[in-house]
């Protein structure tokens, strides 16, 4: 039997019904949920270096417990020397119980290891309730061991959600327990 994640259940438990409650939704189907978790990791330097591809794909593999798709450039632009179908970054779309797994570890374990950390940007919210967020480094990570990194890299994390608005989506992810920087 799979197990259900400690996220999951908290949302149908406790977030949901307390949603239900601030916002007034008539239908238990109107709740915001966290739809999918997108890891976006861009290597302009995959140009020159081969190597540095492979090695974000194993970082990433690693961190999301998914295998990433290697990004391509769409257009040529002469300025960068990049030609379409370059590979330019890799990136992984995460639904379900890996997505609620790797949300708990964002949430309670990598997000409160970087350095000097004050909380996440509040206003990084697109208009629709999804939510963005850049890491300057993957050795925040746990499973990222510190020796094994050929080069520190950054990676964006977007959070769909089924929100309609900012306001929902950032009520939603406070439940959830991000680390939102004070007003």
């Amino acid at each position: 039997m799979p197990t259900i994640s400690r996220l999951r259940e908290l949302h149908r438990t406790e977030i949901a019904p307390r949603m239900r409650e601030e916002f007034g939704y008539e239908n238990v189907m109107e709740t915001p949920r966290v739809e999918k978790v997108v890891v976006n990791v861009g290597l302009g330097e995959a140009l020159q270096n081969a190597k540095a591809l492979d090695a974000a794909v194993q970082d990433v593999a690693t961190i999301t417990g998914q295998r990433p798709v290697i990004t391509r450039a769409r257009r040529s632009i002469a300025t960068f020397k990049l030609r379409a179908g370059n590979p330019i970054g890799v990136k992984v779309t995460l639904r379900g119980e890996r997505m609620y797994a790797f949300l708990d570890r964002l949430i309670n374990v990598t997000l409160p290891r970087q350095r000097d950390f004050r909380g996440v940007p509040r206003d990084a919210f697109d208009g629709r309730g999804n939510y963005t967020l850049g890491l300057r480094e993957q050795i925040v990570w746990p499973e990222i061991s510190y020796d094994e990194v050929d080069r520190v890299r950054g990676m964006e994390i977007t959070i769909v959600t089924t929100a309609t608005t900012d306001e929902e989506g950032r009520r939603l992810l406070e439940l959830f327990g991000m680390p939102f920087q004070r007003p």
